[in-house]
């Protein structure tokens, strides 16, 4: 059923993939960050899992996988699945006030919500989301240098106010589930959360952030990407701007 899913997928997104790489600049702001909120407890979401690896490819979006732990009563306990991500589902349903939570779910570039297994779904709240002015408005750089991690960001006085993250990600991740509902599968998993760490607020000001690597990172984590986000941890709002770490 997977390996299907997979070609059908491939087909579908060979042309849309295709003219992203070859127009495409990833130093470039991406047009959206697409947040999966998936669990291995989840019978619809292996699909959504496969979506997002293809998606991942992609060099005008950026994908993070956050599995939740609320679906860990059905028999089998998610091994990547943090109480955290669970909450910050929740924040942005209560953010968008129809508190719809539910897996597979995209919320792309923090405004809006997709089933994660619909790519048409996804591709809307894209063309959607990016007609905002405030969102991925901000020019982000990040690097890596002499084991530090720095991130600046010029003056925007028009911009939201929110807050500045480092996102620790591990590229692949692959778990051989062997109870509930998807036993005896194995699931890829692409860019997942590891860690969150809060840098500090944005005001649309000029300022910068230098941080340990190893005190933004974990040890099955191998990418750092940088967002700014309007609102708060608790009640997350609009992507404002994001960017991977560039190692230099």
């Amino acid at each position: 059923m997977i390996t299907a899913y997979r070609t059908a997928l491939a087909a579908l997104l060979s042309l849309s993939a295709s003219a992203a790489a070859a127009g495409g600049d990833a130093s470039k702001p991406p047009r959206a960050v697409i947040e999966l909120f998936t669990s291995q407890g989840c019978s619809s979401c292996p699909p959504a899992d496969v979506l997002l690896e293809t998606l991942a490819e992609r060099p005008d979006v950026v994908v993070l996988s956050l599995p939740v732990d609320y679906w860990d009563y059905l028999g089998w306990k998610d091994t990547l699945a943090s109480p955290m991500f669970s909450a910050r589902q929740r924040a942005y349903a209560m953010e968008r006030g129809d508190r719809q939570v539910y897996t597979p779910q995209t919320v792309v570039n923090g405004v809006t919500h997709a089933l994660g297994s619909d790519l048409d779904a996804i591709e809307a709240a894209i063309t959607s989301t990016s007609r905002r002015e405030e969102v991925l408005s901000l020019p982000v750089r990040a690097r890596e240098h002499d084991g530090r991690i720095e991130v600046e960001l010029d003056e925007h006085p028009s911009s939201p106010k929110g807050e500045i993250w480092l996102i620790a990600v591990a590229s692949k991740q692959q778990v051989a589930i062997e109870r509930g509902e998807n036993a005896e599968r194995k699931v890829s998993y692409s860019n997942v959360v590891r860690k969150m760490t809060r840098l500090g607020p944005w005001k649309g000001k000029p300022c910068r952030f230098a941080v340990a690597r190893d005190d933004a990172m974990t040890k099955d984590a191998d990418r750092v990407l940088v967002v700014v986000q309007a609102g708060n941890g608790g009640m997350p709002g609009a992507i404002l701007g994001a960017a991977w770490v560039s190692e230099h």
